[in-house]
């Protein structure tokens, strides 16, 4: 019989009203909900626990499950991939220039016939995701969301608290990364971080991505200029809230279309989250029904599916050893720690609506390093951090956020933990 490992936790609070009813083990003070110490099981100890499955996640585990250490990867949806898969972006960002685990994504998705130009096919990402964890041994826990961290007194994470079907549940470890996209790990240890423009708060819009058929590549040709599909929407009576509204050609039968913002609505927040992913919905089934009533190349257009999580931009920026500012970028500022090179240029998507104009301001800048030293958490020992959630200001990270230098964070990070952080 296996023997389990418990910790126990006290005074745990979640915020709630409750009134006219009482529980034995539970505590109620005003709007606070208090819940008495319970043991917790242990049900996993690795040498690095990386908590998020998106491009960072997946290249950080696979980097330091291939160094030989027992690795753990903590994953929210059901399925690895992030905005890759769960968000269907469909769309490969800044990864020409990349070696490593980026370059061994590609090639294997190109043996699989299923990278057409910059664009992949999702379910064969997803698979593709599966098989390198189980090739390289990583141990993938699905369906997972971390609710907590634990530290000792030396402020070194310890653990993660996570909830599912299986409950409330425990895993510790040596190292951990935060891949979450918003800082959330960094947020629960409780170190500092920054969201949002530091003069004015603004942050960027998140977009709901759609996948379509009934269209015909040749006749689509011109509207993946994305002047072209705006002006023919307007003439289905149709004002996008993203006015840069991409097509991307995935197969014969399959299009990727960005073509909504939802804008000043945190994706840190699950009621802003809701919020964003239902209006976001509704707009793209309006613009669907809109475009096929118009009739001509769209008379057969149909919506298959939204992705099944919102795209999220912004979220927190964790406090780290190392900040990458703007004027990094335009120095094309080197690192003899350089964990990434990025040669993608500043993107910000506006913060507000918007009738006439680009929804998008690209600044061009030239290769730049994101060092290792970004992404070491600076308030708590053995935390790291992969993916738009590093340490950064606000216009560095509207470059560094897209997801090829996620997979070259990640695979650093993960190199890092497994041969000297572990260590520290």
């Amino acid at each position: 019989m296996q023997r389990r490992t418990f910790l126990t936790l006290s005074g745990i609070s979640v915020a709630g009203v409750c009134s006219g009813w009482t529980e034995e083990g539970w505590g109620f003070s005003g709007e606070t909900l208090t819940e008495t110490s319970r043991q917790i099981p242990i049900v996993r100890q690795a040498d690095v626990v990386v908590c998020g499955g998106g491009p960072a996640g997946v290249a950080a585990a696979l980097s330091a499950a291939r160094q030989g250490k027992r690795t753990v990867l903590l994953e929210s949806a059901g399925c690895l991939g992030g905005i890759w898969t769960t968000g269907a972006l469909c769309l490969l960002l800044d990864y020409h220039n990349k070696t490593g685990i980026m370059r061994e994504i590609v090639e294997r998705l190109e043996q699989l016939q299923a990278k057409r130009g910059d664009c992949y096919d999702i379910e064969s990402m997803k698979y593709l995701l599966d098989t390198l964890c189980a090739e390289a041994g990583v141990e993938v826990q699905l369906y997972t969301q971390v609710v907590s961290v634990v530290k000792d007194a030396e402020n070194r994470v310890r653990a993660v608290i996570t909830e599912s079907k299986s409950g409330r549940e425990a895993v510790c470890g040596k190292v951990f990364i935060d891949c979450t996209g918003d800082g959330d790990i960094g947020a629960l240890a409780g170190c500092g971080f920054d969201f949002g423009h530091p003069e004015d708060g603004r942050f960027m819009p998140m977009s709901l991505m759609a996948l379509l058929t009934g269209l015909n590549h040749e006749e689509m040709k011109p509207f993946y200029d994305y002047k072209n599909l705006l002006a023919e929407m307007e003439r289905a009576g149709i004002q996008p809230s993203y006015r840069r509204p991409s097509l991307w050609f995935l197969n014969e039968q399959v299009w990727g279309l960005m073509a909504t913002h939802q804008h000043q609505l945190r994706g840190t927040d699950a009621r802003d989250l809701t919020t964003a992913t239902i209006r976001a919905r509704a707009e793209l089934h309006e613009m669907v029904t809109k475009l096929r009533n118009s009739g001509g190349v769209w008379k057969n257009l149909r919506l298959v599916s939204t992705a099944g999580k919102i795209g999220v931009r912004e979220g927190r920026r964790i406090h780290g050893e190392y900040t990458v500012t703007e004027k990094d970028l335009r120095e094309g500022q080197k690192h003899d720690d350089a964990a990434c090179r990025v040669t993608y240029n500043i993107d910000i998507h506006v913060s507000r609506p918007i009738t006439s104009g680009t929804s998008a301001h690209l600044q061009k800048v030239p290769p730049y390093d994101i060092p290792i030293r970004a992404l070491i958490a600076k308030d708590v020992k053995g935390l790291m951090m992969a993916g738009r959630c590093v340490s950064g200001d606000f216009h560095a990270h509207a470059s560094y956020r897209v997801t090829g230098n996620a997979v070259g964070m990640g695979e650093a990070v993960g190199n890092y933990a497994a041969n000297q952080m572990i260590h520290d």
